[in-house]
């Protein structure tokens, strides 16, 4: 069958004259770049691949399609760091050049074995504009940084009966003696499901079948992408990103969602026992996160903060979408909790701290950063409504609003020129047991806010494009309330 062509369907090796040193100035120049988050020199950034500790470095790599900002011949672009706050940008390490990679090489894991990472991926191949098929795949790196490509590729051809093109980002890790291989995947009646793999030396891969789950997952769910396993504190854990699902309520707001399951695995009877399942993120802008293990042995997590079929303002800019800062995942009273990554604290210059009263209306904390760390403890026995501002100015402002009378808090982003995604709505929300103090800790990076909440039991990931003046924090109640503050400069990385 004819390969499928397309314009956007070329490598960075098809480059134009100066296209590529054209495009990375033009995204120098925006005022909404991230200071410290990972993000594109120009192009599209979605999901995080491939996360390590390696060789005494963090290493990251991310979908990336240089040209513009939509979704076109995917590469794997690659940074590292030694702190988890500088990063050094490194040549593209998987560049899809091959028959068996023609459309992209697109998402998946890493795992290091015998000295060397190994990194899976899929390999991306059209037919037409509907009809495609995937191959797994394999590149790996030696601990002198070089990528190759495995000379047998693929270690997986085509996808098995009874499934549909879409089988895509392997996630690898071993269980006793055997390796095993979880992919997302597409039923030929278009239902979303987990499929299999098993090897003996992380090379050789046989179908061992689908992973069954106990998820109440409706049926217009149509696809799994981006499964993660792993364990903390002896608890197995399981996060999808399931296509398809309907919102309601409080849960499942955004056009595609995030879910960690707790529960157990058995290999050999192919079960998934979940024993609780929540939404990961409750933000407008996180998907297809990717776990790993630290220089401690903690797990850490990157998302991708963006969402497909979504116009972002900074299309217009031939870029878009960047990562979430690495945070550290524990389980708490049953919940998976996030925090930012410890590590985060080296960003941090110069501080400011207090304690405010305010007994009705709004003051300001603070006005003048456009990347700031906030740590707020808010007392508040009496309010029903009270909350903070952020990207606060005369006319512009993001409201994290705490309800007591409903036990919710919601994110709203409507009060902004730069408006964008509004057929999924300006607001989202999250159930959240409000006792007499809750905890906020929030990162604020020019163009996104990641807000923690009581301990990272709920977390809010999203982008806002706000005016250079909009800089502000703004704290409001509607009775008395007493908040203790500290609000952190935080330090460019200027060599992203």
């Amino acid at each position: 069958m004819t390969k499928y062509t397309e314009p956007k369907y070329r490598s960075i090796h098809e480059a134009e004259g100066n296209e590529l040193e054209v495009l990375k100035e033009k995204v120098a120049a925006s005022m909404w770049k991230p200071a410290f988050h990972v993000h594109p020199e120009h192009g599209l950034l979605n999901d995080p691949n491939g996360l390590a500790y390696f060789n005494g470095e963090f290493h990251v790599f991310y979908q990336w399609f240089p040209f513009g900002a939509f979704h076109g011949m995917k590469h794997w672009a690659h940074v590292k760091s030694n702190n988890l706050v500088d990063w050094e940008r490194l040549p593209t390490a998987l560049v899809p050049t091959e028959d068996y990679e023609s459309h992209g090489a697109y998402s998946g894991a890493s795992m290091e074995v015998d000295g060397k990472l190994y990194l899976y991926y899929t390999g991306n191949i059209k037919f037409s504009a509907e009809e495609r098929s995937a191959n797994q795949c394999l590149a790996i790196m030696g601990k002198d940084g070089e990528v190759l490509k495995y000379d047998k590729n693929p270690i997986i051809e085509g996808v098995p009966t009874g499934y549909t093109g879409h089988v895509r980002d392997p996630k690898v890790f071993r269980k006793g003696s055997m390796y095993y291989m979880l992919l997302g995947a597409q039923r030929e009646d278009k239902t979303g499901e987990i499929i299999v793999y098993e090897s003996k030396d992380a090379l050789d891969w046989s179908f061992k079948g689908e992973l069954r789950l106990n998820l109440d997952l409706p049926e217009s769910c149509y696809m799994l992408e981006c499964p993660d396993y792993f364990e903390i504190k002896g608890q197995e854990v399981l996060v999808i990103s399931p296509q398809g699902l309907e919102a309601k309520q409080h849960h499942y707001q955004n056009l595609y969602n995030v879910i960690y399951a707790l529960g157990k695995l058995d290999m050999e009877n192919l079960t998934f026992d979940v024993t609780d399942y929540q939404e990961l993120d409750k933000g407008f802008d996180f998907y297809a996160p990717q776990t790993f293990e630290g220089r401690n042995k903690e797990r850490l997590m990157f998302g991708w903060a963006g969402m497909a079929e979504v116009e972002y303002p900074t299309d217009q800019e031939d870029w878009a979408h960047c990562l979430t800062l690495p945070r550290e995942l524990d389980i708490v009273n049953g919940l998976l909790v996030q925090k930012p990554a410890i590590e985060l604290k080296q960003l941090r210059s110069k501080s400011q701290s207090g304690v405010l009263t305010l007994d009705k209306g709004s003051t300001d904390l603070h006005s003048g950063y456009h990347s700031f760390e906030l740590e707020t403890s808010i007392e508040s026995r009496e309010s029903d409504s009270f909350g903070l501002e952020l990207f606060s100015s005369e006319t512009e402002g993001l409201v994290l609003e705490f309800d007591r009378s409903t036990q919710t808090v919601t994110l709203n982003r409507e009060n902004f020129p730069a408006l964008f995604g509004d057929e999924h709505g300006f607001v989202r929300s999250a159930e959240l047991s409000i006792g007499d103090t809750v905890k906020v800790h929030a990162f604020v990076d020019r163009s996104i806010a990641e807000i923690f909440i009581n301990d990272g039991e709920v977390v809010f990931t999203t982008r806002v494009f706000p005016m250079n003046k909009s800089t502000g924090i703004k704290l409001f109640t509607d009775k008395e309330l007493t908040c203790t503050y500290t609000i952190y400069q935080l330090k460019s990385n200027n060599s992203l």
